[in-house]
Formats: C-alpha cells, structure tokens, sequence
C-alpha cells in the first residue's frame, strides 16, 4: 500500500451538513470512490443511495445516529441504528447523551453505549461513539468515556461531530473539533481493541498527518479531495 493509500484509508468522508442534497452525495461519493476513502459517512436518509452508489467499490457506508447533539433517547437511538444497518450501513457513528455526561449520570451513558455497541454488533456493524470534545471539556470526563467504551465493547472512540458550536467572546459561534492533545489522550486510555477517530477541523495533509502521528487510525473529513489530491503531489505514487 502507497503513502497515498494509507492515507486515504485513514479517511472517513463525511457528507454531513444539512444542505447537502442528493446532488452533493451523487458528486461525494464519487470522490470517495476515486480516491478509496475507508468510508462515508451521511445522514440517515442517504444510507441506501451512498450504498447503491457505492456498491461496486470497498468503500464502506457509516451513518451517524442521534446526531448532532445526542439528546434522543436511547430507544430512537436503536431504533436509529437498526433502521441505518437495514438500509446497509455497516459503521454508525453515535453521539452520546451529553447532558447526562455533563451532569455525571456515567450510570445511564454507559448503558446506552453497551445497548447500541450491541443492537451494531448484532447487525455486522461497528460502532464509533462520539464524545463532542467541544462540550464535554475536562480531561477526567474523556478519561472516563474512553474506560466507558472500553468496558462496553465498542469499536472507536471519536472527538467530535464538527457540529458542536460554541459561543465565543464577540458573539460568534465555532468550534475546535479534534486537538492532538486529545486524541493522544484518547489513545492512552482507551483498551487494545478501541480504535480512536479524529472529527472536526481536520481541513488539510498536515491536519491529517498531525492526527495519525498522535494515534489516529480514522479521520474524519470534508475537504477529502483537497487533502488527498496534496498527498498524491506530495508523497506521489511511492
């Protein structure tokens, strides 16, 4: 395997943002079948038509559940789930409740990650949980999470959804998404068979380069094209 291809499939495309129309998951998955991404990664209603259009490649579906922010219940989550892996999705990437996180109810977090790790497993999926690093801020928290993922099988632990705004001092509303810091952290205290998933901000090779160097064995990313086409000029077909 080639720089280029590793790189690549390190990658999980993400065709996320709400305006995103057929149109854009047509053009999308092209470009993750060109460059032969890990996965994409779409909103529920996209599963079956990423799935057709990509069915004759190795590029997997993944499909996020209780997404952006976590607040469904863990009942529309499994029902979130199972209906995602019905239409063919074989990674789903779920947020957790971060409520529940933040108000220290680790009883209730953990229960919903063995539920749903379970209904994915049971359907030939893996899952990849979603921690919002932007929001659940103290290091003993994501310390606790990744124990959490770990004892309760799931596949992947992930920093962020690239959704998680936060108001900033003039008013304006962004984020930071995945930080070396902590997927370094992340990979520290997660067991042997928990990968770690980089998501938010990650916009260039170097962003891509910085995360698998910290531990990072996925990725996600919008601007695919843009890092990969720079991969090809910098590292060629070696």
């Amino acid at each position: 395997m080639t720089k280029v291809q590793e790189l690549a499939k390190m990658i999980d495309h993400s065709i996320l943002h709400p305006t995103f129309t057929d149109e854009v998951l047509i053009r999308e998955c092209g470009v993750a079948k060109q460059f032969n991404v890990a996965s994409v990664c779409v909103k529920p209603y996209m599963v079956k038509k990423a799935v057709e259009l990509l069915k004759d490649s190795d590029v997997a579906v993944g499909c996020v559940i209780g997404f952006p922010h976590g607040n469904s219940t863990s009942a529309v989550k499994v029902f979130e789930a199972v209906q995602a892996c019905n239409d063919g999705a074989r990674e789903i990437d779920m947020v957790i409740n971060i409520g529940k996180a933040l108000s220290g109810d680790w009883a209730f977090v953990e229960n919903e990650i063995r539920v749903i790790t379970t209904i994915c497993h049971e359907n030939q999926a893996i899952l990849k949980v979603i921690f919002e690093t932007d929001y659940v801020t103290q290091k003993k928290d994501k310390i606790l999470l990744c124990e959490l993922c770990t004892k309760a099988g799931a596949d992947f632990v992930k920093t962020s959804t690239g959704y998680g705004f936060v108001r900033l001092s003039g008013g304006d509303y962004n984020y930071t998404g995945a930080t070396v810091s902590d997927i370094e952290l992340m990979c520290k205290h997660t067991g042997p068979d928990v990968k770690v998933k980089a998501a938010g901000g990650v916009r260039t090779l170097d962003d891509l380069l910085n995360m698998k160097e910290a531990g990072a064995e996925r990725c996600g990313a919008t601007a695919t094209e843009a890092i990969l086409t720079e991969a090809v000029k910098r590292f060629g077909n070696s």
